[in-house]
């Protein structure tokens, strides 16, 4: 495997594989790389010749300049994980590599990036099209990588390629949410929870898996204020949002006949810190 910081170097390492047309993957990461990124890169070897893994800790897509000061940096550990799951290249550029100057694009994707994380975290999605389109301008990729636990994300990047014009030859692969045992979706920001935190926050998922089956008896309404007051009961969890939205428009639903596709979007914060933890559950499709 290849660490590689600077774009001409990248793109000079990919030159062969593009002009033979060959497939390429990228799976764009902010780093701190557990199991869940390690599903991904070890999906996208299987399915190209070359496989990028980017490793960007993204200032623009931080509204909270503390959430961003916090965010965990283990480069050389992410590079090992790169490397065991059978990478070909990490690429690790700079904040000035990205943005050699102010990026003053904007990106609206109404109603994707307005609602929920966008509504909560004003400039977060411009801030992810703003790094994830060059991404895909330096790479150039055949496919890209997102996990479902930032389900919310995909909606917003599969508006984004199209917008970019890239659909015709990028395609947006859905990868798995990859849990703990005890169902709490893996995260880099798991690793900032205290010990006492850790015991709490499993406690999203399984009210979530729950929630399914209650919402057989009881309305749209009903199945939120019970995940919100039983999350809100629970001593160092604060429900910041819960949403029961369309799967593809991501607006509201007023009951479950209203769409085919319904999927349930929370943010909790956990702890005195706190650190957001972001899941999700689908209740049908």
């Amino acid at each position: 495997m290849k660490t590689i910081s600077n774009i001409v170097d990248l793109q000079n390492e990919l030159f062969e594989a593009h002009k033979e047309g060959k497939e390429i993957g990228l799976v764009p990461t902010m780093g701190a790389l557990h199991e869940g990124h390690a599903s991904l890169i070890r999906r996208s070897v299987k399915e190209n010749a070359v496989t990028v893994v980017s490793v960007f800790l993204n200032p623009t897509q931080f509204n909270d300049k503390g959430d961003l000061e916090r965010y965990p940096r283990t480069l050389d550990a992410d590079c090992k994980l790169i490397e065991d799951c059978g990478a070909d290249i990490c690429f690790a550029p700079s904040v000035k590599d990205i943005y050699p100057e102010p990026d003053n694009r904007h990106f609206e994707f109404p109603p994707q990036t307005t609602v929920m994380e966008g509504a909560h975290r004003p400039g977060h999605f411009n801030g992810v099209c703003q790094v994830v389109s060059r991404l895909f301008y330096i790479v150039k990729p055949t496919k890209a990588y997102f996990g479902e636990k930032d389900w919310q994300q995909i909606a917003v990047v599969k508006r984004l390629v199209k917008y970019i014009g890239m659909d015709k030859k990028l395609k947006i692969v859905e990868c798995p949410t990859i849990r703990e045992d005890d169902g709490l979706a893996k995260s880099s920001r798991n690793t900032l929870l205290t010990p006492e935190e850790r015991q709490i926050a499993p406690k999203i998922y399984a009210e979530l898996k729950a929630s399914v089956d209650y919402a057989k008896e009881h309305t749209v309404q009903e199945t939120h204020d019970k995940v919100v007051a039983d999350l809100n009961a629970v001593d160092g969890l604060d429900v910041e949002y819960f949403e029961i939205v369309d799967g593809n428009t991501l607006l509201d639903v007023p009951s479950w006949e209203a769409s085919p596709y319904i999927v349930g979007c929370i943010t909790v914060n956990c702890g005195h810190t706190p650190i957001r933890l972001i899941d999700h559950i689908t209740y049908k499709k």
